[in-house]
């Protein structure tokens, strides 16, 4: 049994391995934290925390790191996530309100995350497996051009050029864009792609082609419903913590590119808006990332599935500091997103 003193021990090593990447001694521990006892006491502690796997040594040096279980009870112990600073929460209004639509939001969301956290920053695009068409807008451009805008009840607006074989004037534009609203107005993405890719009756025939053009043409932008995929940033970060990693990092760049690897990873995560979890080494091991951690909190658009904003580094990271800096930035998408 590991009494509050080894634990406060645990803690201590944790924190002073991450902050200097060296193994730690207890005469370290003795002149950094005041425990209040010798350094033989806290040598007592410190074996009983290596009885429970919870600290190893790397070599035959009298210092210290902790192992995956010994991560993984120091995150446990953290029983309240550290609030970010007045100061932090601007800065992350500040960047992220400057962007201008929704693409740009997500690549400068991995990007300040990946600055706050100095890893690897990965995202979740929004899905729209339960978004619903809101209505369809058809705008000539010339008279064999017409834009075609799908608006989603999410707020995400798809536009794609149509062209047609012969000129299409505004009473018919009128008629098609009436026909079109018809078929996909309040469905589902996905029946509204079937519904535009069937057989469209009740067509005048002398519109059918034009119809059935633009139609084809929202069925696809219906489709393109941007299936599972990540955004990412801070690269620089994972290769830079290389050393870190006692195996090969190759393995683990290879994991991350093949994204239905991460993409499987957050599916088996919790998906409770307000929780932030974090994932350790062998945790991993399933996906190819046993010597890698992640840390992810999930956000979510209103008429989409659930997604996950998060981090990947190695065990040895700031998880304090990782968890915060990822709750809060998932938090402040998730209210900014809701009110779009």
């Amino acid at each position: 049994m590991v009494s509050e003193r080894s634990l406060a021990v645990l803690r201590a090593i944790v924190q002073d391995y991450v902050a200097s990447r060296e193994p730690v001694g207890s005469k370290t521990i003795v002149e950094r934290h005041a425990f209040g006892v010798s350094a033989a006491t806290i040598r007592n502690d410190m074996a009983l925390l290596e009885e429970e796997e919870l600290i190893a040594a790397p070599h035959t040096s009298s210092g210290r790191i902790p192992t995956d279980k010994g991560y993984r009870i120091f995150v446990d112990q953290l029983t309240e996530i550290r609030p970010m600073s007045q100061a932090q929460r601007q800065a992350i209004e500040t960047f992220l309100g400057e962007s201008s639509d929704l693409d740009e939001l997500l690549a400068r969301t991995v990007r300040l995350v990946s600055q706050l956290t100095k890893q690897l920053a990965v995202l979740q695009y929004p899905s729209f497996a339960s978004a619903r068409v809101r209505h369809v807008e058809l705008v000539s451009i010339a008279p064999t051009r017409v834009l075609c805008i799908l608006i989603a009840d999410s707020g995400q607006v798809e536009q794609r050029l149509a062209e047609v074989e012969h000129p299409v004037d505004d009473e018919t534009l009128a008629g098609l864009r009436l026909r079109l609203n018809e078929l996909a107005g309040g469905r589902t993405m996905a029946d509204a792609a079937e519904a535009l890719s069937g057989e469209l009756d009740s067509v005048d025939r002398r519109h059918a082609q034009v119809l059935h053009t633009l139609a084809a043409t929202l069925a696809d932008q219906a489709r393109a419903q941007r299936p599972d995929r990540l955004v990412v940033a801070g690269a620089a970060n994972l290769v830079a913590t290389e050393q870190d990693f006692p195996g090969s990092i190759l393995g683990v760049i290879e994991a991350i590119e093949e994204q239905v690897v991460l993409l499987r990873l957050f599916g088996e995560m919790a998906t409770d808006e307000h929780a932030v979890v974090v994932r350790i080494g062998r945790e991993n091991a399933p996906f190819g990332l046993g010597e890698t951690s992640v840390v992810s909190s999930a956000f979510e658009i209103p008429g989409r599935d659930v997604s996950r904003l998060g981090i990947v580094g190695p065990t040895r990271m700031d998880y304090s500091t990782s968890m915060a800096a990822v709750r809060a930035v998932a938090r402040y998408l998730s209210r900014t997103l809701g009110e779009s």
